[in-house]
């Protein structure tokens, strides 16, 4: 109910272009892995850590956070 949706804005980006040569240029960072191979990897890591995202998929966590929470605020 907090929910409003509106009309996208006008000009709005079709596409996403990163251009890393400022941080490249200036912080003399660089990716370690490239775009194709980032993603690969974390499909793959996806694929292997079901638990992980199917706990937060069905709202599993929210128990466990809970249970975390009580115990961590129970020893202060």
């Amino acid at each position: 109910s907090c929910i409003e949706f509106v009309a996208d804005r006008k000009g709005h980006d079709l596409r996403y272009a990163i251009d890393p040569s400022k941080i490249e240029r200036e912080l003399g960072w660089r990716a370690e892995t490239d775009f194709n191979e980032g993603l690969v990897r974390t499909v793959k890591w996806y694929q292997n850590n079901r638990r992980w995202w199917q706990a937060i998929e069905s709202g599993e966590y929210r128990s466990l956070n809970e249970k975390l929470w009580t115990a961590y605020t129970d020893k202060k």
